[in-house]
């Protein structure tokens, strides 16, 4: 059965986190629906579980707010969708590698509906866009490619990108929570205060940067929707 889609519009952070949490411990077997939570935060920056305090450099008055995703630091402010996939993995039939194969496609999709290539990037989940030429199809050089066993974990290469979605989750007892952002048209100079996913230098992009006009909920249902398209088993 599709997750059933909750738009919620402004939400905060930690209560957001809070109520993801007591749904995720509160699930009973196959009983409890799955779930997909649509919103947007207040100026916030979150910290994963690995966190480098070194990759914050300057947040001013912007919060700080540790959190038990992956992953490192991200910012979260108004007009971004924010989406939190509550599935059951066991249920769904797919393991976690899947699911962020999954996640980051639905991005791509929404990206697609506006004329913008989305890019996955070797060594760095997340979705980036060309900036020298956002609509080619051409593939990134450094797009991720086989990687024999043993050999040594990809550098990331962000030359001529620009990262436009970030992606931090959490598994719980085959249950995922934490999820995805998708810059719309936001405010990007927070990114400048810390190391974006704790990459130095990584560009940060909206879709307003790359020159898509459109709302926040109008980008909201169409993410919600390929989210809940691919998420689905049967797709």
């Amino acid at each position: 059965m599709p997750a059933r889609i909750c738009l919620l519009g402004r939400a905060d952070y930690a209560a957001t986190l809070r109520a993801m949490q007591a749904f995720t411990a509160a699930r009973t077997g196959t009983s409890t629906s799955d779930m997909l939570l649509i919103c947007e935060h207040d100026a916030v920056y979150t910290q994963g579980l690995a966190g480098k305090k070194e990759h914050i450099l300057a947040p001013g008055g912007i919060p700080v707010i540790q959190t038990n995703r992956g992953g490192q630091v991200t910012f979260h402010g108004p007009g971004q969708v924010v989406a939190y996939p509550l599935i059951d993995l066991q249920r769904a039939g797919y393991y976690v590698k899947e699911y962020v194969f999954r996640l980051e496609e639905a991005v791509i999709r929404t990206l697609a509906d506006y004329g913008i290539t989305g890019h996955r990037v070797a060594g760095a989940p997340g979705i980036y866009v060309r900036l020298s030429d956002p609509s080619s199809h051409a593939m990134l050089a450094q797009r991720p490619r086989y990687r024999a066993p043993g050999s040594p974990a990809t550098t990331p290469d962000f030359t001529d990108v620009g990262k436009i979605a970030a992606l931090g989750i959490k598994v719980s007892h085959h249950c995922t929570y934490h999820g995805v952002a998708l810059n719309v048209a936001m405010d990007l100079e927070p990114f400048q205060r810390i190391h974006p996913c704790g990459y130095t230098g990584l560009a940060t992009v909206d879709l307003a940067t790359v020159g898509v006009k459109t709302t926040w909920h109008e980008a909201a249902q169409r993410l919600a929707a390929h989210m809940r398209a691919r998420l689905d088993n049967g797709t």
